[in-house]
């Protein structure tokens, strides 16, 4: 008689392994920054465009993917992206022209990031139907610890290869590692309502976007997601302004994966008890008073400080919020509901990053930028707290008209 290993795990295991892949190696690209300032004399503007416009294909086809993922499987669809995405990475070695930047991060880094949540953290969701809060954050430990792992090592290999090939090794390493991830993500058993769960779980699509709660959602992800997408595209360079050296400089991206590991187990082991909403405000509050703190910064030191209450915020902020959409309208609709959402959210992202590097070519700091994203942030804090009440979806149901009550 053989142990077989429970496909659930190995599922969380491919969610953890993408996680880790996409993540770590698109923050990494931060580190190309002053290199390419240096051959091409390209603007931060410019150097940030690329990644808004990979956001915004994200987003966009993020919707197509959840889709994809509800009707075709998860295991696919992730490998064709990924193999997309660590092509993207091999072939920004042979850029010489602004618009070959923004090609390949558009089109190719794009498409590979825009499966990357919403097929595997669905997933995750379908096959656990009790403990969705604390698997996903486990799933998405995988982010935290791409943040920790891979800019150091893409730092030594920029030092001692020089950027071109660099970036040809991070590409085919992502290539390879996401086709194996992809390998493990077994499509959940067939929907059936959940034995003991909620009124929702019998909800569509329809239903679900005919309802506040929903647009709700949408907002809350759009104003909290630039601060996110900006953050860690812009610290190390911010870092290295203030003095640091490169490698010093990469270690914030590390602490920010750091202390996102602490928010991610956390939150996700309590969303379990206090719901979406507790859970969002529990990560908006640390947001909000880290860029805020990043207005009055003037030392290596207190940036270091700062950055450690904004990981655990980040991390909090990237797990909440599938299981807190599972939670409020159940998993029939989920990859396309969430994949909604996250378009939503990679609208803001999309403007955040360039927004921010076309404030710093005209002020010559990030101060105006930081305190945008602040702002944006406590708007977020305020739609969260009118959302309904619930804890893991069962005070709050949807009536068969589609109203909430």
């Amino acid at each position: 008689m053989t142990n077989r290993i429970d496909p659930r795990y190995l599922v969380v295991f491919g969610a953890c392994l993408t996680q880790f892949t996409v993540i770590g190696v698109m923050f990494a690209y931060a580190l190309f920054f002053k290199d390419l300032e240096a051959e091409f004399g390209w603007s931060r503007t410019l150097l940030s465009a690329c990644m808004s416009a990979a956001f915004l294909v994200m987003g966009i086809l993020a919707i197509v993917g959840g889709r994809l993922s509800d009707r075709f499987g998860p295991r696919w669809v992730l490998a064709a992206t990924g193999i997309t995405y660590g092509l993207g990475f091999v072939l920004l070695s042979t850029i010489s022209e602004p618009w070959h930047l923004l090609l390949i991060f558009g089109l190719f880094v794009g498409i590979g990031m825009s499966t990357h949540d919403v097929v595997t953290l669905p997933t995750v969701a379908r096959w656990f139907d009790k403990r969705r809060g604390v698997m996903t954050g486990v799933a998405k430990v995988g982010t935290a610890m791409g943040q920790v792992i891979i800019p150091p090592v893409a730092a030594i290999l920029i030092i001692n290869l020089g950027w071109r090939s660099a970036s040809v090794a991070l590409g085919i390493a992502a290539g390879v590692l996401l086709l194996i991830a992809a390998m493990a993500m077994k499509s959940p058993p067939p929907y059936e309502p959940e034995s003991g769960g909620s009124r929702n779980d019998h909800v569509t699509f329809a239903d679900a976007r005919r309802t506040r709660v929903f647009w709700t959602l949408c907002a809350i992800q759009f104003l909290f997601f630039p601060a996110l997408m900006t953050i860690p595209l812009h610290i190390v360079v911010h870092g290295m302004d203030m003095g640091m050296a490169a490698t010093t400089a990469a270690l914030l991206m590390s602490v920010i994966g750091g202390c996102s590991i602490a928010g991610r187990l956390f939150i996700g082991m309590l969303f379990d008890r206090i719901g979406g909403r507790g859970a969002f405000l529990l990560c908006l509050v640390p947001l909000i008073i880290s860029l805020i703190s990043f207005l009055f910064i003037h030392s290596t030191s207190q940036l270091f400080m700062a950055v450690t209450l904004y990981g655990f915020a980040h991390g909090g902020l990237f797990t909440v919020v599938s299981p807190t959409v599972a939670h409020y309208f159940g998993t029939r609709a989920l990859g396309t509901l969430f994949g909604i959402i996250l378009f939503f959210g990679t609208l803001g992202g999309t403007a955040g990053p360039i927004l921010t590097g076309w404030l710093f070519d005209v002020n010559g700091n990030y101060l105006l930028a930081f305190g945008i994203l602040a702002g944006l942030a406590v708007i977020g804090l305020g739609l969260a707290l009118s959302l309904p009440s619930e804890v893991a979806g069962r005070s709050w149901k949807i009536t068969s008209t589609g109203s909430s009550d």
